[in-house]
């Protein structure tokens, strides 16, 4: 411990990766830090902050704080704050450590992520601990220790209800709608489900961006737990919640690095079902070539870790492995993906791969529950009217219309459709570049932009044929989607006769 030194505060909006407070040379040399060095902060509360200084703009015995740091610290009654020479954690070691390819011990990852969730570690050391779980992995113990650290970061909901059942995607398939309709059938069926999800970090859609655009996905813990136990089911967003808020400080440093290390992945699933306290979780692994799990053998491999993980933990996982070679349904983007959702749920011919996929997923479910034949038994629900009398009692509660129909959810009025230039049959459709054209078209930030796929793999195309229509909300976004479409054309079409092979003869 150095000297300590009170400051005045000079309070500054300016929000970074990394808590910074900045400091007169002068001072600087007095406390005996240089720039990138750690303070400790204290006002009511104590946190951590990175030196920067500046003659230029910070008076002596002045400190600039960002307002996120001071809301953590608050004040001292003087109206000042004392700061003092903090030392580089040992949890900087662990992360070498970890870089070396050796095992942690459970203290040593609670460690790390107590001194992430406190500002001990700067971005580049999380990056640091991201690159060695990349490189080097962790086996499953160690990920079981990583999973209940980080979920001890947050709030555990405890419901009164038992059992609770939940349901994950892994994500990385453009167009999986399906969770909506999955909680509103096991909810139909008397099972209790909270479900809580993501935005789009990656893709054109996540669950909670379009769930949004027909009824409040911000709920507070309490809200989530007395709508799950009162009507069964639940669409929310988990950011709105205190649940594991490690993970989300890490995956705000994981997405710039281009990075997704397993057992970070793992860690960060379970540790948000821990959070909600599920007992019993169905996982959905999308495999495809350009998935994020791209073939079957890795997708069994990760359904195996997920369901040893669950039994370390004491949840029981179980797995289904889908199809992820073309988009679910033919929506993609927010409120198109919204409509195309309820109007299943409405009972309106709808795309069969959203319904078969949903209705499987919800029957391993029902299963899990023991109640048999699960995908017959969902079907069944849904096509009574169940499953969308369910839905709708989500909704009201969740503060949506009553009167809400699918019809009522209107795509953005700017539109284009891009057209087959000849013939034959949809051998491919790119998932990466499906995305690439709905977020040129401001999808999801701009929740009427997207696109509709017309055209399916396998099916017959005639030149002229609309193979998807792009649209959005205003005119020069449109005009992107449609270059990124016309030079990045995810369609591949081929004719039934791929080469014509002859042999040469002489007369």
């Amino acid at each position: 411990m150095g000297i300590q030194m009170k400051f005045k505060v000079k309070e500054v909006n300016i929000r970074s990766s990394d808590p910074y407070i900045t400091l007169g040379k002068a001072d600087c040399i007095e406390l005996g830090v240089k720039e990138n060095d750690r303070v400790s902060i204290t006002g009511e509360r104590t946190t951590i902050a990175i030196v920067a200084y500046s003659d230029d703009i910070v008076e002596q015995g002045t400190a600039i704080i960002q307002s996120q740091i001071l809301k953590k610290t608050g004040l001292g009654k003087d109206g000042t704050v004392d700061i003092v020479y903090a030392h580089k954690p040992d949890s900087v070691r662990y992360v070498r450590k970890k870089m070396d390819g050796e095992k942690l011990t459970k203290e040593e990852i609670e460690a790390i992520v107590k001194d992430i969730l406190e500002n001990r570690m700067a971005s580049i050391e999380i990056s640091a601990w991201l690159t060695a779980l990349h490189i080097n992995g962790m086996d499953i113990g160690e990920i079981a220790d990583f999973t209940m650290a980080m979920a001890k970061t947050g709030d555990i909901i405890k419901f009164d209800r038992s059992p609770v059942f939940d349901f994950h995607s892994l994500g990385g398939v453009p167009g999986n709608k399906i969770t909506p309709i999955v909680i509103s059938i096991v909810a139909a069926a008397g099972l209790m489900i909270p479900k809580t999800s993501s935005r789009a970090i990656s893709s054109a859609c996540g669950t909670s961006d379009f769930v949004e655009t027909f009824c409040d996905v911000e709920l507070s813990a309490d809200k989530l737990k007395s709508i799950s136990e009162e009507v069964g089911g639940v669409f929310a967003w988990g950011g709105s919640m205190n649940l594991a808020p490690v993970d989300d400080m890490v995956i705000r440093i994981e997405h710039p690095l281009g990075i997704n290390p397993r057992a970070q992945m793992l860690a960060s699933i379970m540790s948000k079902k821990v959070a909600m306290g599920s007992t019993h979780l169905l996982v959905d692994i999308p495999v495809g070539s350009e998935a994020k799990v791209a073939t079957l053998e890795e997708g069994k491999l990760y359904a195996r870790d997920l369901m040893d993980l669950g039994d370390r933990i004491g949840m029981h996982v179980e797995c289904a492995i889908t199809y992820a070679d073309q988009p679910i349904g033919m929506a993609i983007g927010p409120i198109l993906e919204a409509r195309e959702c309820i109007s299943i749920l409405e009972g309106k011919v709808h795309p069969s791969s959203v319904i078969e996929k949903a209705c499987e997923c919800a029957g391993m479910i029902l299963e899990m529950a023991n109640i048999p034949n699960g995908s017959e038994k969902a079907k069944g629900i849904l096509e009574s009217g169940e499953a969308y009398k369910k839905f709708m009692e989500i909704v009201v509660a969740q503060d949506g219309r009553p009167d809400l129909k699918s019809a009522d959810l209107q795509p953005g009025k700017y539109s284009y459709e891009l057209k087959a230039s000849n013939p034959g049959y949809v051998h491919a459709i790119h998932n990466k570049d499906i995305v690439f054209i709905a977020k040129t078209a401001g999808a999801p930030s701009d929740k009427g932009a997207g696109l509709l796929v017309m055209k399916k793999k396998g099916q017959r195309v005639e030149t002229g044929d609309v193979l998807m229509t792009i649209y959005a909300e205003n005119e020069a976004k449109l005009k992107r989607a449609q270059e990124a479409a016309i030079s990045n054309n995810p369609f591949e079409i081929e004719g039934m006769l791929l080469r014509r092979v002859t042999e040469v003869r002489t007369l």
